[in-house]
């Protein structure tokens, strides 16, 4: 099972919100592709924010100075039978609003795509590799074309 709940930190993001929850929805359509489990329960938390909590987050954990488009982070628990994975995706309105400007994509577009690589990491995919890279950048890309939204990754 997979569940989510919206948390809005941001005045980036109300009139976002009924297109963010259809995002995430059309997302969870491609769950086998994203390798969600049958015997997990997944509960995530999706924060909206802006740069100043991604800052201040980013910092936090990673020790950079910076506000970030996405931070994600995962705890497990093995409760017996029941498995759990609790999730927490924070996302930066502006940070998200620069990087589609600057990539001449829709913001929406780059939030689903953005949303598609936190699901990937919850699942375990990491991209410090060139070939573990390249498999998330696959997955990202045939999940994006379900949705109806190009290759971010072909420079035009």
């Amino acid at each position: 099972m997979i569940k989510y709940t919206i948390v809005c930190k941001s005045n980036h993001w109300p009139v976002r919100l009924k297109k963010v929850n259809k995002i995430i929805d059309n997302i969870l359509k491609s769950k086998k592709y994203l390798k969600f489990r049958n015997d997990i329960d997944y509960e995530c938390n999706i924060i909206l924010g802006n740069n100043i909590l991604l800052k201040k987050i980013n910092f936090e954990y990673r020790k950079k100075n910076k506000a970030t488009d996405v931070l994600t982070f995962v705890s497990k628990l093995n409760l017996n039978k029941n498995k759990k994975k609790y999730c927490d995706i924070f996302i930066s309105a502006e940070v998200l609003k620069k990087d589609a400007k600057k990539n001449k994509i829709s913001f929406y577009d780059h939030l689903t795509h953005i949303l598609i690589h936190s699901f990937l990491h919850i699942n375990g995919f990491i991209h410090k590799k060139i070939v573990d890279f390249n498999k998330m950048k696959n997955i990202e890309i045939l999940i994006l074309k379900k949705n109806g939204i190009s290759n971010p990754y072909i420079i035009n």
